[in-house]
């Protein structure tokens, strides 16, 4: 199936199960522009929307997060939610140096729109996330030495895109969460990426009580993906939140990733890092 015949198709399937969803939870009530997103980031899978950095701990290194998730209207009945919104952000790696310089060397743009299905089972969740999304990367030019006129490293900018589609479906009881995910790329530049990624992962706050404020978790997501052939790829989480555990508030933690690069322009590198971030969680 063509790119444009299959975003094409994408769409209409997605505004399909919208005005399904609108019908069947007409009587239920319709919030427009929530505050709080009806399925909350994965902890550890980094393709989510975050606005913070994080310090790579050997090397001179930062990761700098700006985006949102939101949710455009929300259907809520007495224990299910539908959501249907959209996703804009970026994640960017830069290079610190003297005098507080930080040159950018990529940066790695995604938007797109989800739809979200979560269902109350006493204290107790099931769920699932849909995301229709494309991301492009680059690089820039702090990835420019000047004094030679050469890109450093020897890598040269080469065109980075894909076309995904992403399906999630999670369960949450007493203070873990656990989720598979699915993710189909139908279009990709390089054509070598591999088409179909397989995930899962958990995450865990010490406490569920919506009460407190300061809560510590852990969390993991492990990913195989692959351009010639498949990897694994590790992603650990660790540190404390600052506001209930399932809404808004500030983290701060350690993070391990293991695997092909994160960035598009560098996906080829196998790395190996630790970092120290913190991260207004949304």
């Amino acid at each position: 199936m063509k790119k444009k015949n299959f975003i094409v198709l994408s769409i209409l399937v997605y505004i399909f199960i919208f005005f399904n969803f609108t019908l069947i939870f007409a009587q239920s009530e319709k919030k427009w522009f929530p505050s709080e997103l009806n399925i909350q980031p994965f902890t550890a899978n980094f393709l989510e929307p975050r606005v913070g950095f994080l310090f790579n701990v050997k090397e001179n290194n930062i990761r700098l997060d700006i985006g949102n998730s939101i949710d455009l209207i929300q259907y809520e009945s007495t224990d299910e939610v539908i959501s249907f919104g959209a996703d804009f952000f970026t994640y960017t790696r830069i290079r610190g140096e003297k005098e507080f310089h930080f040159p950018v060397e990529t940066i790695d743009y995604l938007f797109g729109i989800n739809s979200g299905y979560k269902k109350t089972i006493e204290d107790n969740e099931i769920g699932l996330r849909f995301r229709l999304s494309h991301i492009s990367a680059h690089l820039v030019d702090g990835q420019f030495d000047k004094s030679t006129f050469q890109w450093r490293n020897g890598r040269l900018p080469e065109v980075y895109s894909r076309e995904f589609i992403e399906i999630f479906p999670f369960i949450r009881f007493y203070n873990w969460r656990f989720y598979l995910g699915f993710t189909h790329i139908f279009h990709s530049s390089p054509k070598n990426v591999k088409k179909n990624i397989l995930q899962l992962g958990f995450d865990y706050f010490l406490s569920n009580n919506t009460d407190n404020i300061i809560n510590p978790f852990f969390a993991y997501d492990f990913k195989l993906s692959g351009k010639n052939k498949y990897i694994g790829n590790n992603f650990i989480n660790f540190g404390i939140k600052f506001g209930k555990f399932n809404k808004k508030g500030l983290s701060i933690y350690y993070s391990f990733i293991s695997g092909h690069s994160i960035h598009g322009e560098y996906f080829d590198i196998i790395e190996k890092y630790s970092n120290v971030g913190f991260n207004i969680d949304l």
